[in-house]
């Protein structure tokens, strides 16, 4: 299983990013991507604590962990930017915290998103045609989300995505802030599926995730 939207101490997560590691690998985690919210204040320092722990904890174990960032709830404007700059500060995952529904997000930090160097959108919200559209000219992976509030438009996310061929940008995250929150196979299923995914679609998701994931390690899985 890979994960690569989860959240520690270092912003409003509950764990230190070892324990959380460890949390995910002891219920069959084969990858972890930490992606702490971050502004232009915190970024440099969560990058670098991050990468410090990802490289130490990963040299004694077999999970695959990438350090990340989520920009979040920023001026539209200054997403371009704080995304270049995470990509030179080493960020394995860049990505942007969307037009939930569930919390007051700037209108057009979708499009700003879409428009920058980076991984996924998380959350969405009541995405746009044309803001998918960008996300097919920009190869920008969408998030189905597991976490309460923002998983309710998961199925407006579906119904978008194959409607416009971009299915195959899909992929399914906890946005875990505690270890209850890390996904389960079944849990994990149940998102998909319930979001309006049918089988073959839920099956080519779980293959996004491991596209997602070779691109974020360079290749190695």
């Amino acid at each position: 299983m890979f994960d690569y939207h989860t959240h520690t101490l270092l912003s409003d997560g509950a764990l230190l990013p070892a324990e959380l590691s460890r949390r995910a690998e002891h219920i069959g985690y084969r990858a972890l991507g930490i992606t702490d919210h971050v502004d232009s204040g915190n970024m440099e320092q969560v990058i670098d604590q991050l990468s410090r722990t990802c490289s130490d904890i990963g040299r004694q174990s077999d999970m695959i962990l990438l350090p990340g960032i989520e920009l979040t709830h920023l001026p539209p404007a200054m997403i371009p930017g704080l995304a270049g700059r995470a990509r030179e500060l080493g960020a394995a995952l860049v990505i942007v915290h969307g037009e939930t529904v569930a919390e007051p997000v700037i209108p057009g930090t979708n499009g700003a998103a879409l428009a920058s160097d980076i991984d996924v959108l998380a959350h969405p919200g009541l995405i746009t045609a044309e803001d998918v559209r960008s996300a097919l000219d920009r190869d920008v992976y969408l998030e189905l989300s597991a976490r309460r509030g923002h998983c309710l438009t998961n199925g407006h996310l579906v119904r978008m995505a194959r409607e416009l061929g971009a299915v195959h940008l899909l992929v399914i995250a906890s946005d875990a802030h505690a270890p209850e929150d890390l996904l389960t196979e079944a849990r994990r299923r149940a998102v998909g599926l319930g979001a309006g995914l049918t089988p073959e679609e839920f099956a080519q998701v779980l293959e996004n995730g491991k596209t997602l994931l070779r691109k974020a390690n360079h290749g190695t899985v």
